[in-house]
């Protein structure tokens, strides 16, 4: 096994390079994989690399294997697939995803991968951890069948919330952005489109991802009577004003948060684990693919981050492809 890997690293804000990464000796617990795929979870990853994250917030957004610290230099990210090389009998060779940064190569224990089905494509599969953010949102949403409801914000997690609500029994689900080529997406996921002057209103539920201050008092205007907004979005270092006066009291609306570093409290039953489980699960229906929206070598992501942070290169989850193309080692969707 080679024992030095290359990494992607942040080394100040809006500069990355990559760096080579000595890898330790395996474990008896420890399994060695080989990265196939990485995804860049635009939201979040391009407020890291702008340096956007703020002080008090470092420990809440420090990734499970992040090196360094913020703002920089920071190796970051958590949208990982690849192919175990070496480890546990039932794990080698098995295609897994793991919370990894955009690594060629790692050691992390065996209990912090997880495999992916055969029905998932390794591709697909680094939407894992976006699906398990749309999973704990309707664990804390609950919503019910026939609801009434709209998805303000087409982004990555906005789209995956969609994407899961459109196979509840009887739900009505309106995508709602301010871009209007993102009715071509709505329409890939199932779920009908809306500018936001145009979304219909009286939802029992919305739920808000478009990390903007007009997004989340749209989404206050489109709910019926006790309606609740469900906040996904992560603004960062900026402040949000927020239209409490109107009718927010008088028609007892609801605001609420949603976070994926803890399990919903509506299933404590249930571990990290089982709910990335389910997310792999719920990646066999190739309407996900919809969310894979753009493709670079490894060896390009320092050029290509600073493209997607300031939307020059438009995303939704932009893929990152470890083995050349044309190799039998990198699947295509």
């Amino acid at each position: 096994m080679e024992r030095v890997a290359r990494a992607f690293w942040l080394r100040s804000p809006g500069h990355g390079e990559i760096r080579e990464a000595p890898l330790p000796e395996p474990g008896d617990g420890d399994v060695v994989v080989r990265a196939l795929f990485s995804g860049v979870s635009r939201g979040t990853e391009t407020l890291v690399f702008r340096g956007g994250v703020p002080r008090s917030q470092y420990a809440a957004m420090r990734a499970p294997f992040q090196e360094g610290e913020f703002p920089g230099p920071v190796k970051y990210g958590y949208l990982s697939v690849g192919l175990v090389e070496q480890g546990p009998p039932a794990l080698l060779g098995r295609t897994v995803f793991s919370l990894y940064p955009h690594q060629t190569r790692y050691v992390v224990p065996a209990s912090a991968v997880t495999p992916v089905p055969d029905t998932v494509p390794a591709a697909r599969a680094v939407l894992a951890g976006t699906v398990e953010t749309a999973v704990n949102a309707l664990w804390d949403a609950a919503p019910l069948v026939g609801d009434r409801i709209a998805v303000v914000g087409a982004g990555m997690v906005g789209a995956c919330v969609a994407a899961v609500l459109a196979r509840y029994p009887g739900v009505r689900v309106q995508l709602v952005d301010a871009e209007p080529a993102r009715a071509a997406l709505a329409e890939a996921l199932g779920v009908d489109f809306a500018l936001p002057q145009n979304a219909a209103g009286d939802r029992d539920l919305v739920v808000h991802a478009s990390a903007t201050e007009a997004g989340l008092a749209r989404s206050l205007e489109l709910l019926a009577p006790e309606g609740t907004v469900l906040e996904l979005s992560w603004y960062g270092d900026r402040k949000v004003s927020l239209p409490l006066g109107e009718a927010f009291h008088s028609r007892r609306l609801v605001m609420r948060s949603s976070q994926v570093g803890t399990v919903s409290p509506a299933r404590r039953s249930r571990t990290f684990a089982d709910r990335l489980a389910l997310a792999l699960d719920l990646l066999a229906d190739p309407v996900f693919d919809a969310l894979l929206t753009g493709e670079c070598a490894f060896e390009e992501l320092p050029a290509v981050l600073p493209r997607l942070a300031s939307g020059e290169l438009p995303a939704l989850c932009h893929l990152v492809r470890y083995a050349p193309a044309g190799d039998p080692d990198s699947p295509r969707l």
